[in-house]
């Protein structure tokens, strides 16, 4: 199992989603979050004063995956969510040990 997470431009949430489901993928958990990379922050002037803003906020989206769905998901979230512009976002990956569906009790694949 794996857990494949991107934070992406809240714009690029639409396609991503889409793509995900169009691919059969059955869950996902899009959470808002905010940070920065590379870009740092920005400055922005509002009634004349000039201010800083060190977050940017971003879509932390989630899928849980078998191994083998791994390399799809992430080429999918990425030909979805690239502009090619700085702020994009970042994709990984981590190994789950154990996934239980709470309901059922089901677990590993068949929890997905």
């Amino acid at each position: 199992m794996k857990l494949v997470t991107a934070i992406i431009q809240p714009h690029a949430l639409q396609a991503v989603t889409d793509a995900l489901r169009e691919y059969g993928v059955s869950g996902i958990t899009v959470t808002e979050v905010a940070g920065y990379g590379r870009q740092g922050g920005h400055t922005e002037v509002y009634r004349g004063a000039e201010y800083t803003i060190d977050t940017i906020p971003k879509i932390r989206v989630e899928v849980l995956a078998e191994e083998i769905d791994e390399s799809a998901i992430i080429d999918l979230i990425l030909a979805a969510s690239r502009t090619g512009r700085i702020g994009d976002g970042k994709i990984w990956t981590v190994d789950v040990g154990t996934v239980v569906r709470v309901r059922t009790g089901e677990r590993g694949a068949d929890a997905l």
